[in-house]
């Protein structure tokens, strides 16, 4: 914590990302300019006051001289138009918003794949000189999965589900796991979002939205009390997918199971009765009950980005139903077409399989932290591939980040100790070429073995791209001591060589590669290293 204190005490007039610890255990995230040891101004002008001794995490943010930047604006795939869209916002400001996760158990690597996609669109647009709000949603009530389903037949909640399992109160468990996602989002060196809006804090919200709809005949009640959109009352419905209400066959399942009072099989509950439901539950004027799952980001987006969506992103897995049925929830009720650009990025595989609990292949951050590997050889490893591609991650491929990481760093180390950025056209252009991350980090690595260049420019050149790519590349390496046992292993191999009983020296090599170390032999003798 006095490390905290330290650095902020020698930040002051820099601009910061902290992270806060609450009473309560939840997290809360600041970003602006440093005032004093206490205070901040965020972007809105708002001065900011904090305890330093609740810090978890400290980020100071490279400063940038716009007036050299000759970044181009962002182009970014539109999954609505089929076309690369420009993002420019409005007077200097561009509103993201991007579909975060149901906290009823750990965000897995493919989920904190889309994650990432939002965090390298927010550092892209950054770059090109424009301002940034983006709202990520914290769903806590209302997202149902059949797998998940009673023997009854009945629909049941994911946060439900998971609190009787293990028997503990579900917004006990939305909290938990809430935490743990801003955990990862730190870990992997994500710019926090603006604002993380709970659905369950949201109910009033959508009740009046509902209402809303209601009235504009958008939506109707059925037969079982459960208030519907009507699919039908939006002429464009399927533009994002392609799916065409005509071409839905009858009987397709969204997230309930038993949606008897539909008047056509493509509507959606935007509110649902309780139907014995204790948990979770909220007064309507349509009787106790609990949101539909699509209508929370309708109701998020629109109040919070001021019914203009600049930019919404998310997996392709949301695309239908979820984004289908949130874009016609959202342009009645703002009578226009509320998101400009829809992104989305492709599925992640692990190991050639799709990950799911029942192939027992689901891989979380935790998992990686836990082989010893560097947390952001995952953000290295994804940034790899293009977000438009399936990625078939492994773990020889988190290997191989984690040892590149390393190398850069050490690098970085021996290319002076200066903060200054160098613009560099090309790396500039993969980034705003619809998010290029492979192709900047082919640069990086043509940089890398380029003897005309010189180390300060490498150095520069390499602090330019990690504005976006968030590796950071700039930390110092963190050397771990040795045992007294380990020192006396690496003695007896430094005299096995000497007596050149190799098959002694080879022996001791693989004790010490197994309890982490990686042995090299040059000119000058053995050396070390942790892996």
């Amino acid at each position: 914590m006095s490390d905290f204190r330290s650095q902020i005490a020698g930040a002051i007039g820099r601009r910061a990302t902290i992270r806060l610890r609450e009473d309560g255990g939840g997290l809360r995230d600041l970003v602006g300019v440093l005032q004093s040891e206490t205070e901040l101004i965020n972007r809105h002008g708002e001065v900011k006051a904090f305890n330093p001794d609740d810090i978890v995490a400290l980020r100071l943010i490279p400063v940038f001289n716009r007036r050299d930047n000759a970044s181009s604006p962002l182009k970014i795939y539109d999954t609505h138009s089929r076309m690369l869209k420009e993002i420019t916002g409005q007077n200097g400001v561009v509103h993201i918003y991007c579909c975060g996760p149901t906290v009823y158990r750990d965000a897995h690597v493919g989920n904190l794949r889309t994650f990432l996609l939002a965090d390298l669109i927010n550092r892209t647009i950054t770059l090109t000189g424009l301002d940034v709000i983006l709202v990520q949603n914290i769903t806590d009530v209302g997202h149902m999965a059949e797998e998940l389903r009673p023997e009854d037949g009945a629909e049941e909640d994911k946060l439900l589900a998971e609190s009787a399992r293990t028997k503990l109160d579900p917004f006990e468990i939305a909290r938990r796991y809430e935490a743990r996602f801003h955990q990862d989002l730190a870990s992997l060196n994500i710019i926090p979002a603006d604002s993380y809006p709970k659905a369950s804090e949201t109910i009033q919200e959508m009740i009046g939205a509902i209402e809303t709809l209601l009235a504009q005949e958008n939506a109707y009640i059925g037969r079982d009390g459960t208030v519907y959109f009507a699919a039908q009352s939006v002429q464009s419905y399927g533009a994002i997918s392609g799916n065409k209400l005509d071409s839905l066959k009858p009987g397709y399942r969204y997230e309930f199971s038993d949606e008897g009072g539909k008047r056509f099989h493509a509507d959606w509950a935007l509110w649902k009765l309780t139907a014995g439901r204790t948990q979770m539950i909220w007064d309507s004027p349509w009787g106790q009950g609990f949101p539909g799952w699509h209508i929370e980001c309708s109701v998020m987006s629109i109040n919070l980005l001021a019914a203009r969506v600049d930019l919404h992103v998310g997996g392709i897995d949301l695309r239908f139903p979820h984004h289908e049925n949130e874009r016609a929830q959202s342009n009645s009720l703002t009578g226009n077409e509320t998101v400009a650009t829809w992104v989305h990025g492709e599925h992640l595989l692990f190991e050639g399989r799709k990950m799911s609990k029942s192939s027992g292949n689901v891989v979380l951050l935790s998992d990686v932290i836990e082989r010893g590997l560097d947390p952001l050889a995952l953000r290295f490893s994804l940034l790899e591939n293009r977000y438009r591609s399936q990625m078939d991650l492994s773990w020889a491929a988190l290997d191989a980040a984690h040892s590149t990481l390393r190398r850069w760093r050490k690098l970085m180390v021996q290319w002076g100790d200066s903060d200054t950025l160098k613009f560099d056209q090309e790396i500039s252009d993969s980034f705003t070429t619809d998010i290029d991350t492979p192709r900047a980090l082919q640069r990086l690595r043509q940089l890398e073995k380029d003897s005309t260049i010189g180390a300060l420019d490498k150095r520069a050149i390499f602090l330019f791209a990690d504005q976006v790519l968030g590796l950071e590349l700039n930390r110092p390496e963190i050397v771990k001591g040795l045992s007294p046992d380990l020192v006396e292993l690496l003695e007896q191999r430094v005299q096995a060589r000497a007596d050149k009983d190799w098959a002694k020296s080879d022996a001791l090599r693989l004790e010490l590669e197994s309890a982490g170390l990686d042995i090299a032999d040059g000119k000058d003798g053995q050396s070390w290293s942790w892996r």
